[in-house]
């Protein structure tokens, strides 16, 4: 007599669907008639904030009025033409060590503007915690890679060379089953995007 598991093991093997091909990735995806202003709009609309500027030098006098910056204590800024850290992060062994990150400034490799996401590179973060337990995060995005959608950021991507990477889109942010968004549950409480003109 077969136990319970084989039955249902049976079942399942005698009741399988006929196998069905993936789907072709190779055809039109959304396009923008300007990608950058949609990108904008899509990282307003998830919580967070664009500023298109000419270069580094213009984004750091708007971050400069930024209560995010003003009120910081402990800034790390990973992007060479805003020099603003208070601390070296070279110093930093332990991870532990940023849990009273007030703002973190890192560089985008590429934006995405059907959902306004933008890629950032492991390798970019000596420590990768930091873009998930600062208070604050800024980023900078060449303005010249900002794609239309997520098939071309993919295009744009070579998984094997790295071990880490993630695409953000806005803060932290959750809605319960009451439909209730509070952004900055989990990590960042704001997430400011620069996009570059000149980089």
């Amino acid at each position: 007599m077969a136990s319970s598991k084989e039955a249902i093991l049976a079942a399942i093997r005698d009741n399988k669907p006929e196998p069905t091909e993936l789907p072709c990735l190779d055809q039109a995806w959304q396009q923008f008639d300007d990608p950058v202003t949609h990108f904008c709009a899509m990282l307003k609309a998830v919580g967070g904030l664009a500023h298109q500027v000419i270069n580094c030098e213009e984004a750091e006098q708007i971050l400069k009025q930024c209560d995010c910056f003003t009120q910081a204590t402990k800034i790390c800024s990973m992007v060479e033409r805003l020099a603003l850290s208070t601390f070296d992060i070279a110093t930093v062994d332990d991870p532990h060590e940023l849990e009273d990150l007030d703002l973190a400034i890192l560089p985008g490799r590429f934006g995405v503007a059907e959902n306004g996401a933008i890629w950032i590179d492991g390798h970019t973060m000596p420590h990768r915690v930091m873009l998930f337990i600062a208070q604050h995060v800024i980023i900078t995005v060449p303005r010249s890679q900002i794609v239309h959608n997520l098939h071309q950021g993919y295009q744009k991507l070579n998984l094997k060379d790295r071990q880490f990477g993630i695409f953000v889109s806005g803060p932290s942010k959750t809605a319960d089953i009451e439909q209730s968004l509070v952004i900055g549950a989990h990590g960042a409480r704001s997430a400011t995007v620069f996009v570059l003109e000149d980089e």
